[in-house]
């Protein structure tokens, strides 16, 4: 095989960019005098120009070079190779290890004319390396996801005695509080490369068992050592504020922490099983930004219904669905919509997991009697335009927010019920009249979170026969293609990667409001609200699945429990 440098000979970039018709002769000659006069390399001015994107670029000098451009989603990265790179030097060169062939370390690299780079890794491997040209974005996406942090922390001293439970903080010696501090950063900094919402630690027999929530899903990610328990166990609760001599009640707090240069707030809980405490962390990072309706993964027919509610000037939403159903995301987007100076919007929750920008929030502290429904009553002397209530949880905070919704305020919250008819039924269990929420209710919503296929190994299939019928059953005629995630290094083999949203939307007509007053059935109530447009969850499920955004057994996953 020749050498790059012999390549390099043989035929110029720009030479390549004008044969291959990636760009013209004249822009080349242009690109040539603008880096002649400012210092540059060709590549930099063609990029800041936008003659060529970054992934062109690499395509390009991978032809110049003669070194094969690998497509890393379909290119499984091997234990053995990724063993003999320590990460550090993995992240100093953007070099992520691949195989290990004839005695020879396959890498991936941008720039494999860095002999630097080479012959580090080389040194550090003890092997000759043969490198190969990826994207850059890829291979430090495919490193976050490859290098994990197990190895790592069992690598950790541990602690040589247990922590006494009884020790305060200030009596926990430095020595013995460090290793676990590492261990703890390990596994919130990997959650987070992970785009985990979750850590579970949680103690078993012979074990200390992680698992991250990613999109919705529990993982199991890795074990660790089970003397490593107490010390970690004991630091989060020194961290989130608790008391650590308490074990036999759940407790919970918080704290914040910086990694990768993004602030996370996390929220802590723990209660003792029988095989002792476990911890849940949930991570909240302060830099995401706020996602707009339209990202959620609303139908455009469905959006339209929604955004129309919106445009109320009063009268009450509410959201419906279970535990991570992303509720709290939907009611942020819309409150978000609708700030604006001229409107003084005001929020009651439990806790505050987001700050907006212009927006008065309350956070509820039970200890200092700031509840929901005492702090609505607040609310009414304090001018609001428009309110969001955490959760109606009880009848006296649905009873003030329906009487908020009457009188002149536009009121949002959540509420316990299965769909967006039964949210309706739940205020009628909650005490309040028919008559009542048919004039407060503008609109309900029940949502659920479905996982995006992954883009980057999106193929067709032949589902299962069950998965047909069940898509038949709300679609009638199967689409002219089903598609899944193969599995690759960028969504860790899932097959997945991101969730979107499902929505049944809700804006109660005369025919439905009459039903309601007359104490119809669910299943009454529900034909109706079909007939007058409402689209159910299960078939906005399903197309999505027309769509190849998901696939039918998330969907089933995801609304299992709706008839």
């Amino acid at each position: 095989m020749d050498s790059p440098a012999n390549h390099l000979l043989k035929e110029s970039l720009d030479e390549i960019l004008v044969r291959t018709g990636m760009i013209t002769a004249e822009q080349i000659q242009n690109v040539l005098q603008i880096a002649h006069r400012g210092g540059k390399t060709i590549e930099q001015v063609l990029v800041e120009e936008r003659l060529l994107t970054p992934r062109d670029l690499v395509a390009a000098i991978s032809i110049q070079l003669g070194v094969p451009l690998i497509d890393l989603k379909s290119h499984k990265v091997h234990p053995e190779a990724l063993r003999l790179v320590p990460e550090q030097l993995a992240r100093k060169y953007n070099v992520l290890p691949l195989d290990i062939i004839g005695g020879h370390l396959i890498i991936a690299m941008e720039n494999t004319m860095d002999v630097q780079a080479i012959d580090d890794i080389a040194a550090v491997s003890k092997m000759q390396t043969e490198p190969m040209m990826a994207f850059p974005d890829e291979i430090r996406k495919a490193i976050d996801l490859n290098y994990t942090v197990s190895d790592k922390i069992k690598r950790e001293t541990a602690i040589s005695s247990p922590l006494a439970t009884e020790e305060a903080e200030e009596f926990i010696p430095t020595e013995a509080r460090a290793p676990a501090l590492r261990n703890i950063d390990l596994l919130i900094q990997q959650a987070i490369r992970n785009r985990a919402s979750d850590i579970h630690i949680e103690p078993h027999k012979d074990k200390l068992q992680v698992r991250y929530r990613i999109d919705g899903v529990l993982q199991d990610t890795m074990s660790l050592p089970l003397n490593l328990h107490d010390a970690i166990i004991s630091v989060l609760k020194i961290m989130a504020g608790v008391n650590i001599a308490e074990q036999r009640r759940p407790q919970d707090g918080q704290f914040s922490v910086r990694v990768d240069n993004k602030d996370v707030d996390i929220r802590f809980a723990c209660g003792n099983t029988v095989q002792g405490e476990m911890v849940v962390l949930r991570l909240l990072s302060k830099s995401a930004s706020l996602l707009e309706l339209s990202d959620l993964g609303f139908l455009p027919n469905t959006l339209e219904r929604y955004q129309q509610m919106l445009k109320l000037p009063f009268g009450m939403i509410l959201l419906a669905g279970p535990t991570g159903a992303g509720k709290t995301t939907t009611l942020y987007a819309s409150v978000n919509q609708l700030n604006r100076m001229e409107r003084n919007i005001m929020t009651i929750e439990d806790p505050v997991e987001y700050r907006l920008e212009g927006v008065n929030q309350f956070q509820v502290n039970p200890k200092a009697d700031i509840r929901f429904a005492n702090s609505l009553r607040a609310f009414m002397r304090l001018d609001p335009d428009v309110i969001l209530v955490g959760e109606i949880r009880d009848a006296e905070t649905a009873e003030i927010a329906t009487q908020a919704a009457l009188t002149g305020h536009l009121v949002f919250s959540s509420i316990h019920a299965n769909d967006a008819v039964g949210v309706m039924l739940r205020l009628l269990d909650l005490g309040v009249e028919p008559f009542f929420i048919c004039s407060a209710l503008v609109g309900t919503v029940a949502q659920r979170i479905v996982r995006r296929i992954c883009p980057h190994c999106r193929v067709p299939y032949e589902p299962a026969v069950e998965e047909k019928i069940a898509y038949q059953e709300e679609m009638s005629v199967l689409p002219a293609q089903f598609y899944k995630g193969e599995g690759c290094n960028f969504c860790a083999n899932s097959g997945y990667l991101g969730q979107c949203g499902i929505f049944e939307v809700l804006s109660p007509t005369e025919k439905v409001k009459r039903l309601l007053m007359s104490r119809a059935t669910v299943e009454q109530i529900r034909t109706q609200a079909i007939k007058d447009g409402m689209v159910p969850l299960k078939r906005d499920g399903m197309l999505k699945v027309e769509k190849g955004i998901t696939t039918v057994s998330e969907v089933l996953r995801s609304v299992f429990s709706i008839n």
